[in-house]
């Protein structure tokens, strides 16, 4: 995959393959019979042995590439039933073409029953990346019977059921096992519920006519662990503790200090020169007990912390913070510090009770944080989490990483980056305490609030993922260290 993949909204999309179709002047033909050739040979490549292929197709376009897939199979010998959904009255002109180029070929098409038939592999052709609602009746079922099969399924473009620009899934949806996308990336296959969906994902590119992409912009980007070593550079032989920065980490209430011990040796392993902590006296034992390079302070009132924040050149602010009186205090006095913060955890909660723009700030939300900061609730967020994430950085101002699968990093006035790393196992609690640490810690080393965000996920997730080399169930925040270290290295 390309160091900086580019992913593409539904609209992109569409607007990319009209302007290929137009400068083509068939129609789009040409295009369709490049998809459906490439779904075929990749089918080849990827099951040498499937001889019995079942194809699903709808009466739109991406119906038409199943036509072309099984006309080419039958062609390669193969035992091909097509499967149609609809009434074939409905069929696009392409789709139509298509399918009379297959019965041409001595192809057969069936209805949907109840059942599928025997085969070795199923090929979803069924809706496209317009289909933004949740399949019903016929395509239901013939969805569900498809993912009952527990048969190897290619979705063609998109799993059928999967909103591509969002990565929602309203409803029924095919799991696929590959899903071969076309000409573009879509960015709603990268995040969200989508990941249950599509499986492996490839791209055939197809060939395009000169002048096709003009005008057409990418709306999102995939952070990939290349940017790593730029973002990273070798540091100076002769450097000092300093020129990698002071990270201040505030938190850790009554009860919570675990929170805020682990953002700052996260902090620590990230890389950051100096790293203090601000919190409650009675965290102070254990934390230098288990971090003994800590610069620990023991902070009861205000002027405590005010004395703190000068020497700092970013704070960390949140975990294990709580809500009462002495978070609300310090919350004011490390905002009105003017420091590059990043805010995550109860900080996020102090924000939604007074909401107000930022300057030079990154929040962390997961989607029920990002929620109450909005006014909205967790399902809406979900639903669309590339809007929600652009709708936080604009409301405060700020660069927002929105985690949870397929985490999205978003800025005022830029380009969302997603990251494709991470795995269920990094969801248990202390993991966003880490993240904190980490992002704080490259942003104490110069790096910009975005690119930091963006570095600091996906040091994170690909953390959790080495991490996660010996299982995803039981997986602690503190098993992220070691492999952290290593890969905030990226030069060794």
């Amino acid at each position: 995959m390309p160091e900086l993949a580019e992913l593409f909204d539904v609209a992109a999309a569409r607007r990319l393959d009209a302007q290929a179709s137009a400068l083509l002047g068939d129609g789009g033909a040409t295009l369709m019979e490049q998809a459906g050739t490439a779904a075929w040979h990749f089918l080849l490549e990827r099951w040498p042995q499937a001889q019995r292929v079942c194809v699903a197709v709808g009466a739109g376009n991406n119906g038409g590439d199943g036509y072309v897939l099984a006309r080419l199979a039958r062609q390669a010998g193969r035992q091909v039933t097509l499967l149609r959904l609809g009434d074939e009255t409905a069929l696009s002109p392409l789709a139509e073409r298509t399918r009379a180029a297959f019965l041409a070929d001595g192809g057969q098409v069936a209805v949907f029953g109840d059942a599928l038939p025997q085969a070795d592999v199923l090929v979803d052709a069924l809706f496209a990346i317009g289909l933004n609602r949740a399949p019903a009746g016929e395509a239901a079922r013939l969805i569900q019977a498809i993912n009952a099969s527990a048969l190897p399924v290619l979705a063609l473009d998109v799993p059928s059921g999967v909103d591509a620009r969002s990565g929602a899934v309203p409803g029924a949806a095919v799991r696929a096992t590959l899903t071969l996308q076309f000409i573009v990336r879509h960015q709603g296959l990268y995040t969200g519920d989508a990941l249950e969906y599509v499986g492996g994902r490839r791209l055939a590119p197809l060939t395009l006519p000169e002048g096709a992409e003009d005008g057409v912009a990418a709306t999102a980007c995939l952070w990939a662990p290349a940017r790593l070593a730029q973002q990273l550079p070798a540091r100076r032989a002769n450097t000092h503790k300093g020129e990698s920065g002071h990270v201040l980490c505030v938190g850790g209430n009554a009860g919570s200090g675990g929170a805020v011990m682990l953002a700052a040796e996260s902090a620590l392993r990230a890389g950051a020169g100096l790293v203090s902590v601000a919190t409650q006296p009675q965290h102070l034992a254990p934390l230098l007990a288990r971090v003994p390079e800590v610069m620990a302070h023991a902070v009861q009132e205000a002027q405590e912390l005010r004395a703190l924040l000068p020497r700092a050149k970013v704070v960390a602010i949140g975990p294990g913070l709580g809500q009462d009186d002495w978070a609300r205090e310090l919350w004011r006095q490390v905002l009105a510090s003017g420091k590059p913060l990043v805010i995550d955890a109860d900080a996020l909660n102090l924000l939604v009770a007074s909401p107000q723009p930022l300057h030079d700030a990154i929040l962390t939300p997961h989607p029920g944080e990002a929620a109450r900061l909005l006014g909205s609730d967790t399902a809406h967020v979900q639903a669309d989490r590339f809007g929600a994430a652009a709708a936080l950085a604009g409301r405060y101002n700020a660069v927002v990483v929105l985690k949870g699968a397929g985490t999205i990093v978003a800025a005022p006035h830029a380009r969302p980056r997603v990251i494709a790393a991470g795995n269920p196992g990094m969801a248990v609690g202390g993991m966003g305490d880490l993240l904190t640490g980490i992002i704080a810690a490259l942003r104490a080393q110069g790096l910009d609030a975005f690119d930091a965000a963006s570095s600091g996920a996906l040091l994170h997730s690909l953390a959790g993922d080495a991490a996660a080399s010996e299982g995803q169930r039981g997986l602690l925040p503190t098993d992220l260290l070691v492999p952290l270290r290593r890969l905030v290295n990226p030069e060794t």
